[in-house]
């Protein structure tokens, strides 16, 4: 990678997103919104998945610059394999969430991307993560992150309750992005939403013109 100048006359890189992951009563959903720019000003596209497949049971969102946030997911992804090869047992969520600690602590001089882990495992049921710039990591059981966070730290303070149920969390987590894309200008496109559970995993896609409203747009 080509190292970035970190002179202060340099623009830093917009996140450009909202992403976030909730736990459940029994699982997890993870979910971000679809709409990548350019420095924050141009939309170059309405259509990108940020959240990405880690292992069988563990999905990630990424916020940042898009191109350092794939280089480190597709590093993790063979981390986590070649791990789970050797152990030869499902990595644990806590261990994939380290790998990305690790790739973005390591190369922090270089990397400008912050990530929110979700999953389920056997040892400790549903978890979230955060690994933010410069790869410190901590455990929430609720956590949004991205340029349009910012609108909706109130919402989700006053509307995430522990043992949600499946539904409730799934409902809150297209309201949180909803609400958050209506207001951000560089956050938008269609809300796509990851349910974890033991059972396993659904994706579930939100058109943009099914979200709900809360306001005039």
């Amino acid at each position: 990678m080509e190292k970035r100048c970190l002179d202060s006359g340099v623009k830093g890189v917009s996140t450009g997103t909202t992403i976030l992951a909730a736990i459940f009563d029994g699982g997890v959903v993870i979910g971000s919104d679809s709409r990548a720019s350019i420095g924050g000003e141009y939309v170059s596209s309405k259509t990108i998945n940020k959240v990405i497949q880690v292992h069988d049971q563990i999905f990630c969102c990424m916020a940042g610059s898009l191109a350092d946030a794939q280089a480190v997911t597709k590093a993790a992804k063979f981390h986590l394999s070649l791990h789970s090869i050797q152990m030869e047992t499902p990595p644990l969520v806590i261990s994939a969430a380290s790998v990305l600690k690790d790739l973005c602590y390591k190369n922090k001089e270089e990397l400008q991307a912050g990530f929110i882990t979700a999953g389920w495992d056997t040892k400790k049921g549903p978890q979230v993560y955060v690994v933010s710039l410069g790869g410190m990591l901590h455990s929430q059981p609720v956590t949004i992150g991205g340029s349009g966070s910012t609108y909706i730290y109130g919402y989700v303070d006053a509307k995430y309750k522990p043992k949600m149920s499946r539904e409730e969390c799934l409902q809150f987590a297209t309201n949180a992005l909803a609400l958050a894309m209506g207001r951000d200008n560089v956050s938008g496109g269609v809300a796509h939403l990851v349910v974890i559970t033991e059972t396993g995993v659904e994706h579930v896609v939100v058109p943009g013109n099914k979200l709900p409203k809360f306001h005039d747009e």
